[in-house]
């Protein structure tokens, strides 16, 4: 047999049997990353502290395909910093609704567990 068809017909077998392991430990670590930030935000108390909002920020993110690149999905994140008595800041992921109803500046008591966002009263 021709050494190169075997030097290729070897890196097909690898690559066939490489590439779809990738993607299973990618998406395996993606979804162990997942359950540990869940499991971490039950274990974490519930608190409500006095808060002011500091920032607003949004990731706009979508997926392309094809020869076109035609639109396939998107998806946005919404986020917001609030600041504490203490002036620790955390941001956290709120969902789009909430997120069009605060404003920078606002001020009130937030409610979180963990990375969690639960609610803001305005004060």
């Amino acid at each position: 047999m021709d050494p190169v068809f075997l030097l290729q017909y070897s890196l097909h077998r690898i690559l066939f049997v490489a590439v779809p392991v990738l993607m299973l430990v990618i998406i395996g670590l993606a979804v162990i990353r997942s359950l540990k930030e869940w499991h971490h935000n039950e274990k974490s108390p519930r608190l409500t502290v006095e808060a002011k909002i500091v920032g607003k920020r949004s990731d706009y993110r979508r997926t392309m395909s094809g020869k076109n690149h035609v639109h396939r999905h998107s998806r946005t994140n919404y986020f917001v910093t609030f600041e504490v008595e203490s002036g620790d800041r955390m941001e956290l992921e709120l969902r789009g609704h909430e997120y069009g109803l605060l404003v920078e500046g606002d001020r009130g008591r937030l409610t979180f567990q963990g990375t969690r966002y639960l609610g803001f009263e305005r004060m």
